[in-house]
This record gives C-alpha cells, structure tokens and sequence, in this order.
C-alpha cells in the first residue's frame, strides 16, 4: 500500500480513497485560501492563466478531474504529495465512470432461424 507522510506529522498514514475535489477543497479550507486565492496562485506559480475560480470550483464538485499538469502544481500550492492527487483523480474518474453496466446475455445474433 502506498504511504505519504505529511510535513509536520509524527506518523506515515495510507493514502485515503477520497476523490480529488474532496482532497482538494479540504487542503484549500486548510490553509485559508479561497477558491479565487488558490485560483490565483495556481497562475501566478505556473505563469499558466488557463485556470479560474470556476475551475477550481469544478475540481472540488467532481465535475472535472484536474490533469497532470494542474495536479503537479497543485501538489506545489498546497503542499500535497503529487501521488496522492494522482491517487485521489483516480478515485474521481472511477466514481464518475459508476458501476459497469451489464450485459445482456439472452440475445443471440445468428443461428436462431428468426429471419423477421
């Protein structure tokens, strides 16, 4: 199981199965940012304007999983190890994807002499 430890802490704890708008929001309230604040960080850091307020927004509700890109500098601003984001936008995807549709296995498709 993979482990991070965080900076301050006494003890290395598993990485949780939350989804990354969850790890993200909690990190941001942690550190006092508002969404606009850690918006404008993540553009001031990066030199990237790509990100908003409304992005941010969108990570934390689950609308959108940030990539790579985002995540590495997210993992700079709030000081969150980039495997955990990784992990964390794994968790998102999955949940997003919901459970596997089944499939129907009473249908045949040649050979039953139905020609109608």
């Amino acid at each position: 199981m993979s482990t991070y430890s965080r900076k301050g802490a006494d003890s290395v704890r598993p990485y949780r199965s939350e989804p990354i708008g969850t790890v993200v929001r909690r990190a941001r309230q942690e550190r006092g940012l508002s969404q606009h604040a850690l918006a404008e960080a993540l553009m001031s850091l990066s030199n990237n304007y790509g990100v908003s307020r409304t992005e941010v927004a969108r990570w934390e509700r689950g609308k959108r999983v940030p990539g790579p890109y985002w995540r590495g500098w997210l993992s700079s601003v709030l000081d969150i190890p980039v495997e955990r984001l990784g992990a964390a936008a794994r968790t998102a995807r999955a949940q997003r994807a919901g459970p596997v549709a089944s499939v129907r296995t009473d249908i045949t498709t040649a050979g039953d002499g139905c020609h109608g």
